[in-house]
């Protein structure tokens, strides 16, 4: 029988790696990293959820980067697995649409987010005395209300009018998801237009949170610097490490997807920088967090004990059973 051939309007996902890796040994080995991350992440929120010592405006902006980071994970590694388990790696041209919006909205927010957090560590460093008012809970609510805003605007911006061009030619994304440059590739119509107010788009997206960023760990540095107590400055830089690190991690790579010409760019680089920020780094995130941070990392001790307790207290004999069992002996 012949095989079902894709609807004409679906695209075809390449992959991530040519055919010679096999692609059990990927499967296996994403399909780790997926399991770790979306763990870590959803641990890290329970953490910070049931945790009295936790209820900082600090972890609750960390609480929200983890859900940040288990539904970027979901949006792209599901679809990747199917496709190593499956010789025909279709995706339907509103699948494909869906996979870009919420790709674009969720990178988004996550840029505001990491932003924001940054103002709250200068806010902790700088004006210890005013943190409780000047970070409430509304004031809270309200940055990660607008990191989600902020992303949505350009997945709404962008992704109608990436779906809007024709696509005649080929079908076949070199791409593990729907990126949009690996998409615009297979339009038979010019789009470097578009692609220039899009690097455009991406440079003012990217300029707020890294000027946030810059101001505040530049004023962090200055405060630091004019500490006189080596203990206070171990707890500023105990406090800012594992951010820094985050961010450092998450914007290089969106740098050199978001910012860099095309002409730095090559379709296998584009897939592996794409693949470290889409799948190691909703991994990377929490394990960060929780080595790096001592509060996090007691919680997670005292929730293991308390688990561990009630094993312990079922485990050991009351003590009248224990003489019922000596006197009948």
């Amino acid at each position: 029988m012949e095989a079902a051939r894709p609807n004409s309007t679906d695209f075809v996902l390449l992959g991530l790696i040519a055919p010679p890796m096999p692609p059990g040994l990927i499967f296996m080995v994403v399909f780790s990293i997926f399991v770790v991350a979306v763990v870590a992440n959803v641990v890290m929120v329970l953490l910070i959820r049931v945790d009295p010592r936790l209820n900082t405006p600090m972890y609750f902006l960390l609480s929200q980067l983890s859900i940040l980071d288990t539904v970027y994970i979901c949006v792209t590694v599901p679809k990747l697995l199917q496709d190593l388990l499956s010789e025909q790696r279709t995706i339907s041209f509103l699948g494909c649409a869906l996979q870009i919006f919420l790709y674009l909205t969720l990178m988004g927010a996550e840029f505001f987010l990491l932003g924001l957090m940054a103002y709250d560590r200068y806010v902790a460093v700088c004006s210890p005395l005013r943190y409780p008012a000047l970070m409430n809970r509304r004031v809270c609510l309200c940055m990660v209300l607008g990191s989600w805003l902020g992303g949505s605007l350009d997945g709404f911006m962008l992704t109608p009018v990436t779906m809007s061009f024709p696509y005649c030619a080929s079908r076949e994304i070199n791409h593990f998801f729907c990126e949009i440059p690996a998409v615009l590739r297979l339009s038979c119509t010019d789009t470097s237009l578009y692609e220039a107010l899009m690097y455009a788009c991406c440079i003012l997206m990217l300029l707020a949170p890294v000027s946030i960023i810059a101001t505040s760990y530049a004023r962090i540095l200055l405060t630091v610097h004019r500490m006189t107590s080596a203990e206070g400055r171990r707890r500023a830089w105990a406090t800012c490490s594992s951010h820094v690190l985050v961010v450092s991690i998450f914007y290089g790579a969106a740098f050199y997807t978001n910012v860099l010409p095309q002409s730095y760019h090559t379709p296998e680089r584009d897939k592996l920088v794409s693949a470290f920020y889409t799948i190691l780094t909703p991994m990377l995130n929490p394990l960060i967090y929780s080595l790096r941070n001592r509060d996090v990392a007691a919680a997670l001790r005292r929730a293991l004990g308390r688990c561990a307790s009630p094993q312990r207290v079922r485990a050991r004999p009351h003590p009248g059973e224990a003489r019922r069992g000596t006197a009948a002996r």
